[in-house]
C-alpha cells in the first residue's frame, strides 16, 4: 500500500439513503505504521467511519469547508473523545478555515467555548501547505459560497486531489494537474441546475480535469440522492477520453 482511499461517504448535501455525507479516509503507511486521516466528517459519517478505523486513531481531520455535510460529525468525535471512559488518549488536529473552533462549539454547545484538549485547531488558508506524517498537502481557495478548499495530498510518491465543494475556478489547474486520482465535486445536472458558482456538473470536472493535464483517473463525487449516477458519469464521459469512476460508500482503492 502506497495511498489507500476510502470512501466513507459520498452523497451531497445531505446524508442519502444509502451513504453519509463527504467523508474520505486517507491511508499510508510511514515509520512502521498505517497514518490514517480524513478528508471532511460530515454528517452521518463518524457511525460507518468506525468500521474502518478506531476514529479516535485518526491522525488529524482535514475539513474543506464547514456546511453541515462537511463537518458537523465533529461533534460525534468530541464527544468520543471527551466523554469514553477510558480517558482522553491525545488531541487531535483539525485542519479547516479559521473559525473552525466557534463553528464547532456553536454546533455542539451552541455557544463559544475555550480552546479544548480534544482537539487542536490549526487554520487554513489559501496555498497552506502542511504535513502529517506521510502525507504532504495543499490547499487551494475554491468556487463556493462561503470560505472552501480543495486539497492536493501527496504520499508516498502518489498524488490525490480533492476538490471539496466547487464549481470551475482557476485553482483547480494547479489542484488537479498531474494527480494520479481526482476526486471531484458533482452535484449539478447539465440541463437542470443553472446556476453557477456552487457546483460543478460532470462535464464542468471533465473538462477542468482535461483542462489540468496529466491526470490519470477521475473519479466523481458528492452527488446528492436525487442525482441520477449513470446521468452525470454519461456527462463527464462525453468530454473525458478514459474510464470515469463513481465515488461509491465502501469503495476502497489503491492509488
Amino acid at each position: 500500500m502506497s495511498l489507500r482511499l476510502t470512501v466513507v461517504g459520498c452523497s451531497g448535501s445531505f446524508p442519502g439513503p444509502t451513504s453519509p455525507a463527504s467523508c474520505y479516509l486517507l491511508q499510508a503507511p510511514h515509520e512502521g505504521r498505517t497514518w490514517s486521516i480524513v478528508l471532511d466528517l460530515g454528517s452521518g459519517s463518524l457511525g460507518p467511519l468506525q468500521r474502518y478505523v478506531d476514529p479516535r486513531e485518526l491522525d488529524a481531520v482535514v475539513l474543506s469547508h464547514l456546511h453541515a455535510d462537511h463537518f458537523l460529525d465533529i461533534c460525534g468525535l468530541y464527544v468520543m473523545q471527551r466523554y469514553q471512559p477510558d480517558g482522553l488518549r491525545r488531541s487531535i488536529p483539525v485542519w479547516g478555515p479559521a473559525d473552525t473552533p466557534e463553528r464547532v462549539a456553536l454546533a455542539y454547545y451552541g455557544h463559544h467555548f475555550k480552546p479544548v484538549e480534544e482537539f487542536e485547531f490549526e487554520t487554513v488558508a489559501d496555498g497552506s501547505r502542511f504535513a502529517i506524517g506521510p502525507f504532504d498537502l495543499q490547499a487551494w481557495r475554491v468556487n463556493h459560497p462561503v470560505e472552501a478548499y480543495g486539497y492536493r495530498i501527496e504520499a508516498n510518491g502518489r498524488t490525490i486531489s480533492f476538490t471539496g465543494d466547487t464549481d470551475t475556478c482557476p485553482a483547480l489547474g494547479p489542484l488537479m494537474t498531474g494527480a494520479d486520482l481526482v476526486l471531484a465535486d458533482t452535484a449539478f445536472v447539465d440541463g437542470r441546475d443553472d446556476e453557477r458558482n456552487i457546483h460543478m456538473t460532470g462535464s464542468r470536472v471533465a473538462q477542468a480535469a482535461l483542462d489540468a493535464g496529466g491526470v490519470r483517473r477521475l473519479m466523481l463525487t458528492h452527488m446528492p440522492a436525487w442525482n441520477d449516477i449513470e446521468v452525470c458519469r454519461s456527462q463527464a464521459a462525453a468530454v473525458w477520453p478514459g474510464e470515469v469512476d463513481v465515488a461509491l460508500p465502501g469503495l476502497v482503492t489503491e492509488v
